[in-house]
């Protein structure tokens, strides 16, 4: 889920381009479940290989490194490690959201409704200890570096910023301001055009810029005043947050 500082930032629009000869940490279980729930049939079945194994993930590494790669990033991904106790009950709740989706799946499946088996299959992605490691030794034979972090990636993927390993992590997620990444990318491993859950519109995505140092300034906080705004709205290790308290409500409370 992710700490929501929707309405606080403002991001950049990045040019892939600009990306050129910088290195990205991605968080590479947030990059799986992006390309499994998105890479799937009209069905909503994932990409399978002739023995019936899965290969959404696969394929989505393959070809968005390809580009990437062939646009001069240097990309890396970090793996989560052992969650923390505190996550404990997010991860509860994800597991039950997750199985709830997969008994509607397999009801929309035996009804024919393939509209309605897209989405609780989207819905019902589970990256598996295999799919993980499947990935990782993908990753491995393509010559592109990862890091498995003993906790959560995206604090690995900031801390990596911060010392200047990397120039930038990359989620969807904003965590890794929270972590304090001085900078944070997202949309870069979804660029290029894509379809509104549930319409039918399709939208142009493009990579955004969100640096640490300019949106502090613009709110006119410190690093541990974000830190709490976080807390108040919720963060995957306190989900609730403080109920009724939103990003822009929070930032009013905090200052």
């Amino acid at each position: 889920m992710g700490v929501n500082l929707r309405g606080l930032v403002e991001p950049k629009i990045l040019k892939v381009e600009e990306l050129q000869a910088r290195a990205v940490a991605f968080d590479g279980n947030n990059v799986l479940y992006q390309f499994l729930s998105s890479i799937r049939g009209a069905d909503g079945q994932p990409l399978r290989d002739r023995e019936g194994r899965i290969t959404s993930h696969l394929s989505g590494l393959l070809y968005r490194n390809s580009n990437l790669l062939e646009k001069g990033v240097r990309v890396a991904y970090v793996f989560d490690g052992e969650p923390h106790v505190f996550k404990r009950e997010e991860l509860e709740s994800r597991m039950k959201a997750r199985a709830k989706a997969r008994v509607l799946y397999e009801k929309a499946v035996e009804e024919g409704d393939a509209e309605k088996a897209r989405l609780y299959g989207q819905r019902a992605v589970v990256a598996t200890g295999d799919l993980v490691a499947q990935a990782k030794r993908l990753l491995s034979c393509l010559g592109i570096p990862w890091v498995q972090a003993p906790g959560e990636g995206e604090a690995q993927a900031a801390y990596m910023a911060k010392k200047g390993d990397v120039w930038a992590a990359a989620s969807q997620d904003y965590d890794s301001l929270l972590f304090g990444a001085p900078r944070h990318i997202r949309n870069l491993s979804i660029t290029g055009r894509r379809k509104l859950p549930r319409k039918k519109l399709y939208i142009n995505v493009e990579p955004e810029l969100i640096e640490l140092e300019r949106l502090k300034q613009s709110l006119g906080l410190t690093q541990s005043q974000l830190v709490d705004v976080g807390i108040l709205v919720g963060t995957d290790y306190n989900p609730k947050g403080v109920k009724g308290i939103g990003p822009k409500t929070a930032l009013k409370l905090i200052k």
